[in-house]
């Protein structure tokens, strides 16, 4: 009966999306539908000419304005909502993502634990494996020829360097890949019961690893985030909040750089001229296009606050539990704050920093981590395959919070294969 009622919810609630998305052409349901994957900038123009904060038709608000997202994501009056982050969950079923949906005071102790793992000290002994890892990935892509570079490339890497960090023995990254994309993708909300199980069985198989790796750790504890985290264990962390943290960390360790780079080389192959300057200095030019990629085209692209209280934004009183959607995507091509807001341009000096990475405490701590992954992975991309480009259509995720291509067929010719 249980699983009837769900069953029911879902597909009531898809069918309200998708009637007020394509009949009534409400923007907010058009960013849950093909629209939205699409092309949601079109849509997020649509927002913005409604004012600096829309009401939604669930009677929450809306904000496509850089100065009001950044505010927002920074007021400690806002905070994070399980609920609204997981959407209906299956029955019986919910997947505690940590502190990213947590608020003070357990979100300031749960995320104390994770933050050594991401010192400086501690990425910047990462750049040895992924210099490695990109060269090894590009050596076999460089043989083949044409190759799709998700699986090929952008989705290894950062599973590569996050089960290391983790300490997860000999992890498969295709089948890595492929949970984390699914549980990803449940960001957005379960859209079917196919959907539902496909999510259940990702997160069981990823806890059945984690769960494995901390029961080892407890008996061989090693220089690993796993090891620190049950170094903390009673004092500053719950035995029953370890494997939450752990699932975050794998999860999003994967999911924002994976999208990051796919996002990138999408962005610069329809720039040539772009990817030509890439190219030519490519040590210089890589920090850039990576900062111009999270500007113009972030892995995330929205997220949501609820107030604790009544709070005057944007000249509206946003009410005690009512939520404020921020368009991070939308925020990032403000043209009131960067100029020249909807051109990708790698030579920007820009006006004020992105919100790719969210803002406040909420800031992602992992956001170094990802940074020098993409920027080595680019670097070396532009530095052995100068003439890289499509061999067929770019996929897209079946997602929309989440963006970045699932499928990416290019080919970079044999010939110009240079030495590391």
């Amino acid at each position: 009966m249980q699983a009837l009622r769900f069953a029911a919810a879902l597909y009531r609630a898809r069918f309200d999306i998708v009637y007020h998305g394509y009949v009534r052409r409400d923007p907010m349901s058009r960013l849950h539908l093909k629209p939205g994957r699409d092309n949601p900038y079109a849509i997020y123009d649509t927002v913005r000419a409604g004012g600096d904060l829309v009401p939604t038709r669930l009677g929450n608000y809306v904000t496509a304005s850089y100065p009001i997202c950044s505010s927002i994501l920074r007021d400690r009056r806002f905070g994070v909502r399980s609920s609204e982050i997981n959407g209906p969950g299956a029955p019986g079923d919910s997947l505690d993502m940590s502190f990213l949906d947590r608020n003070p005071p357990d979100h300031t102790r749960l995320r104390r634990v994770a933050q050594p793992a991401f010192s400086p000290r501690q990425i910047g002994g990462y750049r040895g494996l992924i210099e490695r890892s990109v060269d090894e990935l590009l050596d076999r892509a460089l043989a083949k020829g044409t190759f799709d570079l998700v699986p090929a490339f952008a989705a290894p890497l950062p599973i590569a360097v996050i089960t290391d960090l983790l300490g997860i023995p000999e992890a498969d990254a295709g089948r890595f890949a492929k949970h984390g994309a699914t549980i990803g993708g449940a960001i957005d909300g379960i859209r079917g019961l196919r959907h539902a199980a496909e999510l259940k069985a990702a997160s069981d198989a990823l806890d059945t690893v984690l769960t494995d790796l901390i029961t080892l750790r407890r008996q061989e504890p090693a220089d690993d985030a796993v090891s620190h985290i049950l170094a903390a264990e009673g004092d500053q962390i719950q035995s029953s909040e370890i494997l939450p943290m752990c699932r975050l960390l794998l999860v999003a360790g994967f999911e924002t750089t994976v999208n990051l780079i796919g996002n990138a080389v999408n962005a610069l192959l329809d720039h040539p001229a772009q990817w030509a300057d890439l190219c030519a200095d490519p040590a210089r030019l890589a920090e850039k296009a990576v900062e111009e990629t999270l500007r113009w085209d972030p892995p995330v692209q929205r997220t949501a606050r609820c107030a604790f209280e009544d709070i005057e934004a944007g000249g509206r009183v946003v009410k005690r539990d009512q939520f404020v959607i921020t368009l991070i995507g939308a925020a990032n091509r403000d043209p009131s704050v960067f100029s020249r807001a909807g051109t990708f341009d790698i030579h920007r000096t820009p006006e004020a920093d992105h919100l790719a990475f969210s803002g406040g405490i909420h800031y992602c701590v992992g956001a170094p981590l990802a940074r020098l992954e993409a920027v080595i992975a680019l670097q070396r991309l532009a530095e052995r395959m100068p003439n890289l480009r499509r061999a067929g259509a770019i996929r897209r995720r079946n997602a929309t919070l989440i963006r970045g291509p699932i499928e990416f067929p290019v080919h970079a010719d044999r010939r110009v294969l240079t030495s590391h």
